[in-house]
């Protein structure tokens, strides 16, 4: 009778079990068994030039699931009021506890949908699960202040980089500097042709400088200075009035590349801010390695094929396309993604309405798709991604907004540069100089 009296009770409990829906089984094993949260902050604000110095740490108790289950954990941050689909979700793995710098912290915090350097809140928890992803239990949800900083380079500086050997010659717009954490010293990245450069602010020669006496000291009005064609860093200190010019540039070179395994190398652009360098370039079918200055002596390859490079590694396959390609040398990683080029059409431009477009660069420190110096003759043009109709754009109101499908641009003869500016997708704009 007593094991017939258990056999029953066992029957009852799998049936309740089994008439449970997950959050109810959970419930029913471990009622208020969930993690309790505690954040080392309530409130941070975030800085660039903190980026590698830790600003949170997350930890919690472990929650009882009636056993010694192996568990998981899941940190979710969202900002206060936003949708689940908002919600930045962090792998913990098994521990109790995850700390973030501040650029790790950051990302999240844009991620989630706050504006730079302005102060809200977000919701914060962990979730609790084991075998693998099931029985979620979370915690008690944390309040936390979070205030992120921009990933835009700054490029508040007035001064900039003028001459025969900058793509926009003496008559500019100058290449801008950027600033640095350091006061007053300033970067520019650069491609030259061979010619001479000056140093000026607000696109005139109000105030510029040059080198008297090319020992890298500038002098107000001072002399041009020399330069060879190449990519450059330019380091401009404006307090003690010197600069230093390095060559130094990553480009892709290979069967796909434009101009085979002898280059020159596609040139690639350096984004200061997450220390990466990238292009936007079309490949044909074969192979690519990525290479310093044009040079074999230092270059990367892929022997895993897992997007982790190694020096002198085996060449990398690739399919016909454009793409972008961002490369990582600190980490020694990179990416490839397909991307077409807009590019500027029209009865003025020089292939006419059929194309192939004039292609305009994308500026990775900028965001803005730029077109220099491209000669037209009177007529009308438009903007179109991909030597295609499907995507285009017009001005309606000739006014430097865009429209999709638009009305055609009229155009004067001459040499123009535009810039695209597509980073608010929903009021594209356009600007151009007329020299």
């Amino acid at each position: 009778m007593k094991i017939i009296n258990k056999f029953l009770l066992f029957v009852a409990i799998v049936s309740i079990f089994g008439a449970c829906k997950k959050d109810e089984i959970q419930s029913v094993v471990n009622p208020g068994a969930a993690a309790t949260l505690t954040l080392s902050k309530s409130s941070v604000v975030l800085t660039k030039d903190n980026a590698d110095v830790e600003a949170l740490t997350a930890s919690w108790d472990r929650p009882n699931y009636g056993y010694e289950a192996a568990v998981n954990y899941v940190l979710t941050f969202n900002k206060k009021g936003g949708a689940d689909s908002t919600a930045v979700k962090v792998d913990a793995g098994t521990d109790l506890k995850k700390s973030f710098t501040n650029s790790a912290l950051n990302s999240i915090l844009l991620s989630a949908g706050l504006e730079p350097e302005k102060a809200a809140d977000l919701d914060v928890y962990v979730t609790s699960f084991i075998q693998g992803d099931k029985y979620p239990l979370k915690s008690t949800v944390k309040n936390f202040n979070g205030t992120a900083y921009t990933t835009k380079v700054d490029l508040s500086s007035t001064w900039g980089v003028v001459g025969s050997a900058t793509p926009n010659g003496w008559n500019g717009p100058d290449v801008p500097f950027y600033k640095t954490s350091k006061l007053n010293v300033l970067k520019s990245y650069i491609t030259l042709v061979d010619g001479e450069i000056k140093f000026r602010t607000n696109n005139d020669w109000t105030v510029n400088y040059g080198d008297d006496g090319a020992n890298g000291t500038l002098e107000p009005g001072g002399a041009n200075i020399a330069v060879k064609a190449g990519i450059y860093v330019i380091t401009f200190d404006v307090t003690n009035k010197t600069y230093t010019i390095e060559k130094l540039s990553w480009g892709i070179v290979g069967s796909a590349a434009p101009n085979g395994w002898n280059g020159p190398d596609v040139a690639m652009t350096y984004n200061p801010y997450n220390d990466t360098w990238n292009t936007i370039v079309g490949l044909l079918d074969g192979e690519i390695k990525f290479r310093l200055n044009n040079d074999w002596a230092v270059n990367y390859g892929d022997d895993g094929a897992n997007k982790t490079l190694e020096a002198g590694g085996a060449n990398i396959a690739v399919t016909k396309g454009s793409y972008q390609i961002s490369l990582d040398v600190t980490n020694k990683t990179y990416t490839i993604k397909e991307q077409k080029l807009w590019g500027l059409v029209g009865s003025a431009t020089p292939n006419g309405w059929n194309g192939p477009d004039a292609k305009f660069n994308y500026n990775f420190i900028t965001e803005l798709w730029e077109l220099n110096n491209i000669t037209l003759v009177a007529g009308e043009v438009k903007f179109r991604l991909g030597d295609d109709w499907g995507v285009n754009y017009g001005d309606d109101g000739a006014n430097g907004s865009l429209e999709a499908g638009g009305a055609n641009i009229a155009v004067s003869a001459g040499t123009y540069s535009y810039v695209l500016d597509l980073r608010d997708k929903a009021k594209p704009t356009y600007t151009f100089t007329k020299k």
